[in-house]
């Protein structure tokens, strides 16, 4: 039985080397959209509809993703703090976001891939089946969907299949060296890719384990394929990761003029 209370696990071990102008002091998941993580952004996603059971899998410079919610309502409100009783007296004076979320936070190490950052996830796993995705990346993917289709395919494991936007757009030449299209559409990219948004069926987590310290996207996806235990949801909307400065840019600069088309809360 698929159930709101079926989990999502975060993977939130990135460094974020290549956008490393940012993400000198925090982790790649605290990048912020608009002032906040993009980590809030994608768990917002999810919360919008009705999955809000979060298992964070942590590792690099972790420690800054559990302050951001251990200290949530204090970053989120304005704060007096009397210094002059015992204890520092804080008294929150304004209203502040609210969020019903419940949020295991995992170590699981500096250096470890993927695939084993969700074995070591295992034993907070009780429900049939588990959500993941990576801690990274934005869409405006409909989760009911998602869990629709993988339902109806019964496999051990969804992906979500994107294709992702062209960079530079593209001009098809012929024969005679004759420009026949001219595409600069922002849909002009290439075949369709991971787009992270997986769902599994618990059973998955004995393959992941016993593949060990390995990337999700080698050993546990191929063995997946091997079985025909994988299914791919379609999703033809808005996906983009934060990977570069430039995407770094581009999606702040959709969340400031209101173009954020992953908002849909």
């Amino acid at each position: 039985m698929f159930t709101k209370n079926t989990p999502v696990i975060i993977l939130c071990g990135g460094k974020g080397t290549r956008i490393a102008d940012v993400t000198t002091s925090i982790p790649k998941p605290m990048v912020p959209i608009g002032g906040k993580p993009i980590l809030w952004h994608i768990m917002k996603i999810y919360a919008h509809y009705g999955y809000k059971n979060f298992i964070l899998s942590l590792g690099h410079k972790g420690w800054a993703i559990k302050e951001y919610f251990l200290n949530f309502v204090n970053i989120t409100a304005d704060i007096k703090i009397d210094f002059k009783n015992k204890g520092n007296e804080i008294t929150v004076l304004s209203d502040h976001e609210s969020i019903d979320w419940s949020i295991t936070f995992v170590e699981t190490g500096e250096e470890t891939q993927t695939g084993k950052r969700i074995a070591l996830c295992k034993k907070y796993i009780q429900t049939p089946h588990f959500m993941s995705t990576y801690g990274d990346g934005v869409a405006d993917i409909n989760i009911d969907e998602l869990v629709k289709t993988h339902i109806k395919m019964d496999k051990m494991a969804t992906v979500t299949s994107v294709k992702p936007t062209s960079r530079f757009g593209n001009i098809s030449v012929d024969s005679e060296g004759m420009v026949n299209e001219f595409n600069e559409k922002p849909d002009a990219g290439g075949g369709s890719i991971n787009g992270g948004f997986f769902i599994f069926k618990k059973e998955f987590l004995d393959i992941v384990e016993a593949c060990g310290d390995v990337m999700l996207e080698r050993q546990p996806m191929d063995k997946l394929v091997s079985l025909q235990q994988l299914a791919a949801y379609n999703h033809v909307g808005f996906w983009e990761p934060m990977d570069t400065m430039r995407e770094y840019i581009m999606l702040n600069d959709l969340w400031n003029n209101g173009k954020a088309k992953w908002k849909v809360w």
